[in-house]
């Protein structure tokens, strides 16, 4: 993508999955385990509501949707909304991107267009897919390439963009540790989830992240500790 190269890394510590030579098998065990998460704490539910505000947002242009799932890991958010639109009579085609072979993998396995690249060599031009998700992606890096980034999925996306994060709060990150330990997730899940809740957002935060790259949009507080925020771009039709 344009402009996003040279992307710095959040400065707080290091997850696993930043390395993309992360070992597979430690990718693997990890990524199933964020799926776990997800399905059970909120992290599917936020990214469906954002799905529903951008479809609530204006017509769909087409009963036939792509979506961009950039660092999918597993593709287990992308998948659960392929229902969620159809019960707003909206075909959604999921596509998926991470810089890990072990996710492409598992995206493939589970019938997920997939694609190996990093998130400044997305191979996908302006404007050429209809909806742009990243779901907790952005705390990955520096507020000011999470707002690079941010700007960017906006050009991407000719309908709209969904952003989901974990909530930064001292009960998260608590409540992130508990759960790992109550489920038996890999000690390495449990290290990074904690970690990607320190390295996260408030509600007001990921506004003024937003606000960096021109973006003027409501920030959603979620069930599970999660932020949403989900905007149609000026591509969009409607």
């Amino acid at each position: 993508m344009a402009g996003v190269t040279g992307l710095p890394r959040s400065p707080l510590g290091v997850e696993a999955l930043d390395d993309p030579r992360c070992p597979d098998d430690l990718a693997r065990a990890t990524l199933r385990d964020i799926g776990r998460v997800n399905r059970l704490f909120g992290g599917r539910a936020a990214a469906a509501f954002g799905l529903g505000r951008l479809l609530e947002a204006g017509p769909a242009p087409s009963p036939r949707l792509t979506l961009l799932d950039i660092g999918a890991g597993a593709g287990d958010v992308a998948a659960a909304l392929v229902p969620v639109a159809a019960a707003r009579g909206v075909r959604l085609v999921p596509l998926t991107v991470d810089a890990h072979r072990a996710a492409a993998a598992l995206c493939r396995d589970a019938g997920l267009a997939a694609v190996v690249a990093s998130v400044s060599a997305v191979p996908f031009r302006e404007r050429s897919v209809d909806i742009v998700l990243a779901s907790q992606f952005l705390h990955h890096f520096s507020r000011d390439a999470a707002a690079a980034l941010a700007g960017a999925f906006a050009r991407l996306a000719r309908v709209g963009v969904i952003v989901c994060e974990p909530r930064r709060s001292t009960a998260a990150a608590a409540g992130i540790w508990a759960a790992s330990l109550a489920l038996a997730l890999h000690p390495v899940t449990r290290r990074d989830g904690v970690l990607s809740v320190r390295r996260s957002f408030t509600a007001t935060e990921l506004g003024e992240v937003l606000a960096r790259a021109g973006i003027r949009t409501p920030v959603w507080r979620r069930p599970g500790f999660r932020v949403v925020a989900a905007w149609r771009t000026d591509g969009a039709h409607g």
